[in-house]
């Protein structure tokens, strides 16, 4: 890429596609916190919550997704932190 004198627009330059939210295009209004094959998609290999950016979340569906993996980890379905040395590959197969 060589040096634009006018400037080019961020969208323009952009090299990756939009994200789009999940929760949105399944048409879900409201995020249980027992549904953990549906709160999985938010959460890392570390079962902390990813952010918006990465997920491609809107914010309303980030809201519930926060409250409902939170509501989660008080009723011990998701723990609160994972053993550094021992990373599952998909931690939700021994949750069943």
């Amino acid at each position: 890429m060589g040096y634009n004198p006018k400037g080019t627009n961020m969208a323009e330059r952009r090299k990756f596609k939009k994200r789009y939210c999940k929760y949105c295009e399944s048409k879900v209004e409201f995020v249980d916190y027992k549904d953990l094959a549906l709160l999985k998609f938010s959460l890392s290999e570390r079962f902390k919550i990813m952010p918006r950016r990465l997920t491609g979340n809107c914010k309303r569906h980030q809201e519930l997704v926060t409250v409902a993996i939170k509501r989660a980890r008080q009723t011990a379905l998701i723990p609160y932190i994972v053993d550094r040395k021992n990373v599952v590959e998909s931690p939700f197969e021994n949750l069943r």
